[in-house]
C-alpha cells in the first residue's frame, strides 16, 4: 500500500520528502495522482485503439498499437503531471485562474483527442451499420454514373437497338395474330376476317405465304437485335459496367471490418443524423455526453488542484523555494565576492611587479 501511495504521489508531481512531513495532505495528492494516472491509462487505450485501425490488416498491427498506445499514454501522463504541478497555490486566486486557463484549454483538447477513439469503440455496431449504408449508396451512385455515361456515349446505338426491339415486338405480335387468323380460316371458324369455310383455300395459302415472309423478316430482325445487343454488351464490358455490382452482405461485412479510422470517424459524426437528413437528438446527445465525460475527466486534476485550499504542503514548498532562492542569491554573492577578491589580488600583484620593474630602472 505504501508503494502504491508513493507511486500516486509521483504521478501528482509533488516533492515527496516535503509531503511526507504533512500527513493531512497525503490523501489529497493520492487522489490527484490517481486521476492523472488513469487519464494516462485511458489515453494509452485510446491511442492504441486508434493506431490499430491505422495499421489494420498488417501482421504487426497489434505491436504497433501497443507501442504507440504506451508512447501516447506516457506523453499524456507527463503533460497532465506538468499541468497540475505547475499550478502555484501560493499565488492569488486571480493569478491561479490565469495560470490554469491555458492549461484547462490544453486539457480540453487532450480530452477531445482521447475520447474520440473510445467513442468509436463504444458505438462500433452503429458505426458499422452506417458504413454499410454509405458503401451501398456509394456503389449504387457509382453504377448510376457509369450507366449515365454509357448512355450518353452510345446514344445512337442504344436508340437504334430500342427501335429494333420495338419493331421486333410489333412484328411478333402481328405474326401471332395472323397465325391465329390462318388457323380460324383452315378450321372454318367464322370471324369478321375469315370466310368460315373449312379447308385450305386460296385465302389460307396467301395468308401462309405472307406469314412465311414476315417470319423471315422477323428472323432477320432478331439477328440484327442480337448483333446490336452483343455490341452493347461488349462496350459495357469494356467500360466496366458488367463488372460493377451492388455489394452483397458478406462484402459489406468485409468492407466495414477493414474500414479505416477516417471512415469510422466520419460514420460516428453521421450517427447524429438520421438517414433522411434529420437530426437524431438521442444519439447526438449520447456521443456528446461521452466526449464531455472524458473532457471533464481530463480537466479534473486541474480543477481539484484549483479547488483545494492552500495547505501545509503548499506553505512548506513556498518556504523551501524561498530558502533555495535565498541560498542561490547567497551563492551568487559569494561568487561575486570571490571574483572581486581574485581580481583585486591580480591587480595588486600586477602593480607590485610594475613598481619593481621601475625601481630597477
Amino acid at each position: 500500500m505504501d508503494a502504491l501511495t508513493r507511486f500516486f504521489w509521483f504521478c501528482s508531481g509533488i516533492h515527496q520528502p516535503t509531503l511526507e512531513k504533512h500527513p493531512t495532505e497525503h490523501n489529497k495528492y493520492v487522489g490527484i495522482g490517481a486521476t492523472i494516472f488513469f487519464t494516462g491509462l485511458f489515453a494509452a487505450l485510446s491511442g492504441g485503439y486508434a493506431m490499430y485501425f491505422v495499421f489494420k490488416g498488417d501482421t504487426a498491427a497489434v505491436l504497433f498499437a501497443i507501442f504507440f498506445g504506451i508512447l501516447w499514454g506516457l506523453a499524456i501522463f507527463n503533460m497532465d503531471r506538468y499541468i497540475v504541478s505547475s499550478i502555484n497555490k501560493n499565488s492569488s486566486s486571480t493569478k491561479q485562474i490565469l495560470q490554469a486557463t491555458p492549461r484547462i484549454l490544453l486539457a480540453i483538447m487532450i480530452g477531445m483527442v482521447i475520447s474520440r477513439p473510445l467513442e468509436l469503440k463504444i458505438f462500433d455496431k452503429e458505426i458499422k451499420e452506417r458504413l454499410k449504408v454509405s458503401y451501398l449508396n456509394n456503389q449504387r451512385a457509382k453504377i448510376d454514373t457509369l450507366n449515365k455515361a454509357f448512355t450518353n456515349k452510345y446514344t445512337i446505338e442504344l436508340n437504334k437497338l430500342k427501335e429494333s426491339k420495338a419493331q421486333r415486338d410489333s412484328l411478333e405480335s402481328g405474326i401471332k395474330s395472323d397465325r391465329q387468323k390462318l388457323n380460324f380460316e383452315v378450321f372454318g371458324t367464322k370471324t369478321t376476317e375469315t370466310s368460315g369455310v373449312m379447308g385450305y383455300g386460296p385465302y389460307a395459302k396467301r395468308k401462309e405465304e405472307e406469314l412465311k415472309q414476315r417470319q423471315q423478316n422477323l428472323d432477320s430482325l432478331n439477328s440484327d437485335v442480337r448483333r446490336m445487343e452483343n455490341f452493347v454488351d461488349g462496350r459495357k464490358q469494356f467500360d466496366g459496367l458488367l463488372s460493377e455490382r451492388l455489394y452483397t452482405g458478406k462484402q459489406l461485412d468485409s468492407l466495414t471490418n477493414i474500414a479505416g479510422f477516417a471512415d469510422r470517424n466520419w460514420a460516428l459524426g453521421q450517427l447524429s443524423f438520421n438517414t433522411n437528413g434529420t437530426r437524431d437528438s438521442t444519439t447526438a446527445l449520447a456521443v456528446s455526453f461521452i466526449g464531455l465525460l472524458f473532457i471533464f475527466f481530463e480537466c479534473l486534476p486541474v480543477f481539484v488542484k484549483m479547488m483545494s485550499s492552500r495547505g501545509p504542503y503548499d506553505r512548506s514548498v513556498e518556504n523551501l523555494e524561498t530558502s533555495q532562492m535565498h541560498s542561490s542569491e547567497k551563492d551568487r554573492d559569494f561568487e561575486i565576492e570571490v571574483t572581486d577578491g581574485v581580481y583585486g589580488t591580480r591587480v595588486a600583484t600586477a602593480i607590485e611587479k610594475q613598481k619593481e620593474t621601475l625601481t630597477k630602472l
